[in-house]
């Protein structure tokens, strides 16, 4: 277990609500968690004089995007120094803008495990294939395969342990 205080994302939202400027945000901040990151999401508004077409917008949206992250780049530092002294996690930033979507910063969190001779095969295989460059890549895929499509699933086990948690705070 970690030895970080506990990131309870409701609570999280409000706290980066309370510090994020009104103008950065047309709505309230999401906010997701774990163990080592804190994500911060926010919608920039859409440039209004945007000209007709996919294309336009997609440039407008990323000329947007650009220029909200060099504006904020010191006080979005700060908010989340803060935020990394309460709750002892890196906290990166996602803004979107219509149809763009870019994270300004994110953890990349080395994992080691162990694994058997069967489960290196399938690895391997990976690499030999051409689907991954690197036993660590090809666990990142697989990871990123079972979350995609055992999203259904996922989500119930989430529940499954919050349901857990609350039953545990409110024993002896």
């Amino acid at each position: 277990m970690s030895n970080r205080p506990p990131c309870d994302e409701i609570e999280t939202a409000a706290w980066f609500a309370g510090r994020v400027p009104d103008d950065w945000f047309p709505e309230p901040v999401r906010v997701m968690a774990d163990r080592d990151e804190i994500l911060v999401f926010g919608t920039v508004a859409i440039p209004s004089a945007t000209p007709e077409g996919e294309d336009a917008v997609k440039v407008a949206a990323e000329a947007r995007l650009s220029a909200f992250r060099e504006e904020t780049r010191l006080q979005r530092m700060k908010i989340a120094e803060a935020a990394q002294a309460r709750w002892g996690r890196t906290v990166s930033w996602v803004a979107s803008c219509g149809p763009v979507e870019i994270r300004f910063t994110t953890a990349s969190v080395p994992v080691m495990t162990r694994l058997r001779f069967d489960q290196r095969r399938v690895l391997d295989t990976l690499i030999d294939s051409g689907v991954v460059r690197s036993r660590s890549e090809g666990l990142a895929w697989c990871v990123h395969q079972v979350g995609q499509h055992q999203a259904e699933w996922i989500d119930r086990l989430k529940e499954a342990m919050s349901e857990v948690e609350r039953i545990r705070s409110e024993g002896p």
